[in-house]
């Protein structure tokens, strides 16, 4: 399809309701071709597998279209720089690192591609993760992926087929017509902010036909659709609307064409709305059920292979190739930490438990992580160990604003006798002499992640392990 017809295409596309799909869709309603049952278990297959797609775009809604949002960045296929790092105050994404300085893109691609540049950056780590609507890490422009120098890098959306011209450094293609790259700055300590901030603002995107110096084709107009909250999410059957409202900036992908015939069977699809109030009894009570077996499926994995390690952060992000259509893996993965990096690019072994399998909580209980000496985590950039209250998988106030302990604090950190350091994770301060070492904890229940940055080897190969969190009720061990 060349350009311009599919200019026309979206154009045609352009006026939506604010809570359903795109003008002329609404007549497109749920027609369902299948038996109650068999439609509660494709409802089940249909959120597991838009989940990722409904819960991005509520960010990026936030992020891009929402002026309104206390989390508005600014507007499309513009870099928006965050010149501090994430507080308790950023509650858009779930469990976000707050090691380094954020910098955000909301790539629109329906008109053009995008040309982003970097500049030389040599004395400090810096990625650009490239993630398509389904949450797929398609590409990485950075440190360990791209090396230091500057670079001109042009982002295609899955329709372009233009010329590349001279100076670009290579071709990025996303699957899906709108994508999200997360800049992340490495930030040494306070002091280093205003070095962080030279550097982002290095960081530009523009326009092909800018970069060309040509005139710009006309940009298809849209009015994105209204998002679900988390909580609407995962009961309302507008998740249905919306999915269908997205799957029309994401072609079908060729390993996916049966599945989706699969969805069409009850009406689920690009452009298709489901019409909940005409449904019978039986079957909305079929489409709430297969919402909420969707959930119970997540819980039972969940517990039975992520929380018991089968199944590690290093497994859950990545490419649709690295993926393999895993979809509750990747439910999964969004849920728990949505835009996660490859594992090149950053491991997250995960704290739910102590050392005893018990879940975490500060209410009651105090733990201790010990590093022996010369075996902190094995990473070629930084790592570090943020806290996170449950449920909302965010960062958590406490009176020292100290949300992580990460590689840049080692040298102020207390060590014990054999050179090792132990960190004191809890609610309540461990005491003036300890309280270098100290993570504050929520009054409740939490889990932590130990970020490696650029992992090396034996942090993937399990030739290192993490050291056991171990719970002390009634006492603290010694220095």
């Amino acid at each position: 399809m060349d350009l311009l017809l599919f200019a026309m295409l979206i154009l045609t596309l352009s006026t939506c309701h604010t809570t359903a799909l795109a003008e002329g869709a609404e007549s497109q309603t749920m027609t369902v071709r299948t038996s109650p049952d068999e439609l509660r278990e494709i409802i089940k297959e249909a959120y597991i597998y838009g989940f990722p797609m409904v819960d991005s775009y509520r960010i990026q809604y936030s992020y891009f279209v929402d002026q309104d949002n206390p989390e508005y960045k600014g507007a499309w296929n513009e870099i928006h720089n965050m010149s501090r790092v994430f507080t308790p105050q950023d509650k858009a994404i779930q469990t976000p690192n707050s090691d380094t300085p954020y910098s955000f893109l909301g790539a629109d691609l329906r008109a053009e591609p995008l040309v982003i540049s970097v500049p030389e950056i040599k004395d400090r780590y810096y990625s650009l993760q490239f993630i398509d609507m389904y949450t797929h890490n398609f590409a990485y422009v950075g440190s360990r992926s791209t090396g230091t120098n500057a670079g001109n890098y042009l982002l295609a959306g899955p329709r372009w087929q233009g010329v590349v011209p001279e100076g670009i450094t290579s071709v990025i293609h996303s699957e899906t017509e709108l994508a999200f790259i997360l800049f992340r700055t490495q930030l040494f300590n306070n002091d280093d902010l205003m070095e962080v901030q030279e550097v982002q603002a290095q960081y530009t995107v523009q326009p092909l036909s800018h970069f060309k110096g040509e005139e710009p084709p006309v940009v298809p107009t849209v009015e994105f659709v209204q998002p679900l909250s988390v909580e609407e999410q995962k009961t309302s059957p507008e998740f249905f609307d919306v999915l269908g409202f997205l799957l029309q900036f994401a072609p079908p992908h060729p390993s996916e064409r049966e599945l989706l015939d699969r969805f069409a069977k009850v009406g689920i699809g690009a452009g298709k709305s489901l019409d909940f109030a005409a449904l019978s009894p039986a079957e909305r009570q079929a489409v709430r059920e297969g919402m909420s077996d969707a959930w119970e499926t997540f819980a039972r994995y969940k517990a039975e292979v992520i929380d018991t390690g089968k199944i590690s952060s290093a497994d859950g992000f990545g490419s649709r190739e690295f993926l393999g259509n895993d979809y509750l893996l990747r439910m999964s993965s969004a849920v728990l930490g949505i835009y996660g990096n490859s594992k090149e690019e950053a491991n997250y072994p995960a704290y739910f438990t102590d050392s005893e399998g018990k879940p975490l909580d500060g209410s009651s209980n105090r733990y201790t992580l010990h590093f022996e000496a010369d075996k902190l985590p094995p990473v070629n950039s930084f790592w570090s160990l943020t806290m996170y209250e449950l449920p909302a998988s965010l960062l958590t106030e406490n009176p020292i604003n100290r949300y992580l302990i990460n590689s840049s604090m080692v040298p102020d950190l207390v060590k014990g006798s054999d050179g090792g350091i132990t960190l004191y994770i809890q609610n309540d301060s461990p005491g003036t002499e300890r309280e270098a070492n100290w993570l504050p904890a929520p009054a409740g229940p939490f889990f932590m992640v130990l970020r490696e940055y650029w992992p090396q080897p034996e942090a993937l190969d399990g030739s290192w392990k993490t050291p056991d969190l171990v719970r002390t009720t009634t006492s603290l061990p010694p220095q």
